[in-house]
């Protein structure tokens, strides 16, 4: 690690080409998504696609969302998207909501609704909530930031919430039980029309996680495929998030949350009245709502239109379908659980194949792939745009199981053994705390930094491309000197 010091404000203004040059110059160690290597984090289409957005943003950069009173143009393109998203969840006329920043605001929101809802119906002192094992980590930070306990229900063999493990986790401190649609792991969908009788019938707050399917899942149901209900089709659902910088491919920072009706949404809110700057109201977790979010997701949505993103879950499901084709047809790997929609899972069945070892060998033909662990496995998040790179990658996958194959040392290098060794590491809380302390270096005065390859150039092995591969190669390595010195 590297301490940086302070880069000081220039003294005079920079010449307006030269800061363009110097953005342009920053991308050069960013992931290439445009070719389509990249699994996860991106959304892009094209760049007329692009465009649009950054113009739609661009007119709004200097709005403020914070008071809903001032910037009329913000709240009526704010109710657009809400109406235009309560619509392809089939709610109803009462179903309300507003933008948020992201899926993860719009996570914590609802822990801060039903954990307030509950306290204020309920006088519950000590909250709870009831969550899937595969539930988005945006659920653990809801509850560290806002004092909710989690109880989590564990899956069954089919990577499924067990429900009758769920019912009797419920009690008097439960203030909400969470679905997802679908979770991210695996690509499932949560049982969510057996959630919501459960729900019903204890009289809790359901909502549904659907950052990633919310602006997917309804438009494949339009062109055909058979989903399970999940939406506000079920009875027991009071609230959902989707995403529209996902799969409604609009500039990042636009997420919404709904809720069935305003006795829900009204929990949300924040009002304080004896501030010396006068009464205070907001509606969510930010205070200045930059309008240029909501720009581009209004555009995004004129832009493609029910039709428009018909054809993109199309494209996207093509190319999932190839995909999982193809990986079944590899003898040595298997789609993990039961996915619907655009995310899955695959692990391997053969003991000679180690899936985080393939995972390396698709990094190094230049795959941004993602790692599963419990159980072990990689991942995929498609797009539309990766319906002209699935042959490309089958090709690769392929050709990097016959590798691993053929060299069994592989699993004893690189990711390979430090994700390998994360299933048997018995002390977490060390790892946690490696990783808290590298995280946060890069966040010291002027910005510290951490070599990644440092630890690689003295292993002859590939080279951690995150901090956790970085912390769990420290572990590892760690665990591996401590056995040395016991042996000798």
């Amino acid at each position: 690690m590297t301490h940086l010091h302070h880069k000081p404000m220039p003294q005079s203004g920079v010449d307006q080409e030269e800061i363009l040059s110097q953005l342009d110059a920053f991308k050069s160690d960013d992931p290439e998504y445009k070719n389509g290597k990249v699994w996860s984090l991106v959304y892009y289409i094209d760049e007329t696609h692009q465009q649009l957005l950054k113009d739609s943003y661009f007119k709004y950069s200097s709005e403020n969302g914070l008071n809903p009173t001032a910037f009329k143009s913000l709240k009526k393109m704010e109710n657009d998207i809400i109406g235009a998203t309560a619509s392809i969840l089939n709610g109803t006329d009462e179903v309300c909501g507003v933008v948020t920043s992201g899926g993860t605001e719009s996570c914590l929101l609802a822990v801060k609704t039903y954990r307030d809802m509950a306290k204020d119906k309920r006088r519950v002192k000590k909250p709870e909530m009831i969550i899937p094992e595969t539930a988005h980590v945006a659920w653990y930070k809801a509850s560290d930031y806002f004092g909710v306990k989690i109880r989590q229900v564990p899956l069954d063999n089919n990577l499924v919430p067990d429900l009758k493990k769920l019912k009797k986790m419920i009690n008097r401190n439960t203030v909400m039980i969470l679905a997802s649609a679908p979770e991210y792991p695996h690509g499932t969908i949560d049982p969510i029309e057996a959630m919501g009788e459960i729900a019903q019938e204890k009289n809790i707050p359901l909502h549904v996680d659907a950052c990633v399917g919310g602006f997917i899942l309804p438009f494949l149901e339009m062109n055909g495929e058979t989903l399970p209900k999940w939406d506000y089709r079920v009875p027991g659902v009071t609230s959902i998030s989707a995403d529209i910088h996902k799969y409604g491919y609009a500039a990042k920072g636009a997420s919404t949350i709904t809720y069935r009706n305003l006795n829900y949404l009204r929990y949300q809110m924040f009002v304080q009245p004896d501030w010396s700057g006068g009464v205070f109201a907001s509606s969510a977790l930010l205070g200045t709502r930059p309008g240029g979010a909501y720009a581009g997701a209004w555009a995004a949505l004129q832009y493609f239109g029910i039709d428009g993103y018909k054809k993109l879950a199309d494209e996207t499901i093509q190319a999932v379908n190839k995909l999982k084709k193809g990986i079944t047809g590899i003898p040595e790997l298997e789609i993990m659980g039961t996915p619907q929609g655009p995310l899955f899972a695959y692990q391997s069945r053969d003991t000679a194949v180690n899936i985080f070892a393939v995972g390396d060998q698709m990094d190094l033909m230049g795959w941004k792939v993602n790692k599963n662990q419990k159980p072990d496995g990689l991942h995929a998040m498609v797009t539309a745009q990766h319906l002209k790179v699935v042959d490309q990658y089958l090709a690769d996958l392929k050709q990097a199981v016959e590798t691993v194959k053929a060299n069994p040392e592989l699993a004893k290098q690189g990711g390979a053994a430090t994700y390998g060794m994360m299933a048997h590491v018995p002390l977490r809380g060390m790892v946690k705390n490696k990783v808290l302390e590298m995280y946060s270096e890069l966040y010291r005065a002027g910005g510290g930094s951490i070599d990644l390859s440092a630890q690689a150039a003295d292993t002859n092995e590939t080279a951690p491309t995150s901090i956790v591969d970085k912390a769990l190669a420290w572990y590892v390595n760690r665990q591996t000197k401590k056995q040395q010195n016991k042996s000798s």
